[in-house]
């Protein structure tokens, strides 16, 4: 999906983004290029104190996820975040939601906020400029409009990254503190417009962070900069 111009962010977005961050790094230690974003700019991270262990997710469950295996979205439809305390099945929707529109059912501005509106309410975790990113930017939405034009998802697999799992199972109580997963998707976009109901497809994936924290439902937290095999 064609990402938008840069939104400039005040302090608050910037400290929310390097805390995202910085919980996701706690497990994900192994992740060079995360490090790096993290760092970059002159911005350094600050490790988060842990709570005491409560329940880790079981090594099945780093595996696979239950459930349908394809995910796969409608045109004209904004997305609606899943009821789900799986963050691997809770992932796989958001990824599919991330890499569909449509410029002719509504504007641009719907599709951020129904986008938004699967963040955490934990304002500390939420980075919103990460989700916006992969979204057209009103200028460029105005002319993929012109053209009609849409994009749908299928999502054919979602897991937890080796290093995410390994991080877990040298230190379960590492994720206790705002239990928030990483989730790496991948699947398939295909673009369509006037003229061209076919369209043409590509391959895609990417990591997100994922909050379920224990009887609430899932909610994103963040889009991460690079995709954790």
């Amino acid at each position: 999906m064609p990402s938008h111009s840069s939104n400039p962010g005040g302090a608050s977005r910037v400290r929310r983004r390097a805390l995202l961050g910085t919980v996701v790094l706690v497990v994900l230690v192994a992740l060079a290029g995360l490090a790096a974003y993290l760092t970059r700019d002159g911005r350094t991270s600050v490790k988060a104190p842990v709570s005491p262990p409560s329940s880790p997710p079981s090594s099945s469950s780093a595996v696979a996820s239950p459930g349908p295996p394809t995910v796969i979205t409608r045109p004209r439809a904004l997305p609606v975040p899943p009821r789900t305390s799986d963050p691997i099945a809770f992932g796989k929707a958001a990824a599919a939601a991330l890499w569909s529109y449509d410029t002719r059912a509504y504007p641009q501005a719907e599709l951020r906020r129904a986008l938004h509106a699967w963040l955490t309410a934990e304002a500390k975790y939420a980075d919103a400029a990460s989700v916006d990113r992969g979204i057209p930017s009103p200028v460029l939405w105005k002319e993929m409009a012109a053209n009609g034009q849409f994009a749908t998802a299928k999502v054919y697999e979602g897991h937890f990254p080796n290093a995410f799992t390994r991080a877990l199972q040298e230190d379960p109580g590492a994720i206790t503190q705002a239990y928030i997963y990483a989730v790496t998707v991948s699947g398939k976009q295909t673009i369509a417009w006037k003229g061209s109901p076919a369209g043409g497809a590509e391959s895609r994936s990417t990591t997100l962070a994922v909050q379920c924290r224990p009887h609430q439902p899932c909610a994103l937290a963040g889009v991460m900069p690079s995709v954790a095999p």
